[in-house]
């Protein structure tokens, strides 16, 4: 029987987390994880029904939020000793073509909102003495792909980013790390096939092989519960050192 010594329990007892994009996906196994591990879990997700029951079955609390609106973060209560800012969205598409207000949101969601989150969760993070702020970047916050201008240079952005926050919390308890996967077994994956498919013009089944899984040696989709897990030992005792640098989990992808 699992007791409190059990590495997957108690470890963050007494601590509230904050998930972004948690609806689905990354977000969805990383709220379950951390509820696990012992925290109050808040979801937030701009998908009301799907945030709700992630929230309902992780025993957390839903919050109904659009990340690319400044004002609505500003209005949230963001006092908690853990962040992972998770949420993204993808959009392929040669740069000639790559319409700049979509480039603007994918930046917005995926880069502006972690700093503003961050900027208000540090001053409580600072206080205690203690916090832990985990993005979920990418393999593509170290390497680009072609066709995904926004979401490489958010990732690499992001990166960037965490290794400020690092600097800063360093003498105040608080530790910023990224998670970088690969491609993950996720909605935001599968809903790319069709994209890929007509930006390399080739057949949808086989963007799979060819396109996605193309430069990595191990020929597999990243599970989300794996993503989790790297979180989760990230916000852990035994990562207590670890800060500034990048968790990568791309199946070989960045020793190629």
């Amino acid at each position: 029987m699992s007791t409190v010594t059990d590495p997957a329990r108690g470890v963050l007892a007494g601590r509230r987390a904050l998930v972004t994009g948690a609806a689905s996906g990354i977000g969805a196994a990383v709220a379950a994880r951390l509820a696990e591990a012992g925290a109050e879990v808040h979801l937030l997700d701009r998908d009301e029904e799907g945030v709700a029951k992630v929230a309902a079955q992780v025993h957390g609390v839903p919050h109904v939020v659009d990340l690319t609106d400044e004002a609505a973060i500003g209005r949230l209560d963001l006092d908690v000793d853990v962040l992972v800012n998770n949420a993204g969205i993808q959009h392929v598409a040669p740069i000639e073509d790559f319409e700049p207000v979509r480039f603007r949101t994918i930046h917005a969601l995926m880069l502006h909102a972690p700093f503003l989150l961050a900027r208000r969760v540090l001053p409580g993070m600072y206080a205690r003495g203690w916090g832990r702020i985990v993005h979920v970047s990418s393999v593509h916050g170290h390497r680009a792909s072609a066709y995904k201008s926004a979401y490489v240079s958010a990732k690499h952005g992001l990166e960037g980013l965490s290794k400020v926050i690092a600097l800063e919390g360093a003498d105040k308890g608080v530790t910023s790390n990224t998670v970088c996967p690969g491609y993950v077994r996720t909605p935001l994956v599968e809903g790319q096939l069709a994209d890929q498919a007509r930006s390399h013009g080739i057949a949808e089944d086989e963007v799979l092989d060819t396109v996605l899984l193309a430069r990595t040696p191990l020929k597999r989709l990243v599970e989300p519960e794996e993503v989790a897990e790297a979180v989760a030992f990230l916000c852990g005792p035994a990562a207590t050192s670890i800060t500034g640098t990048s968790l990568s989990l791309d199946g070989g992808w960045t020793a190629a």
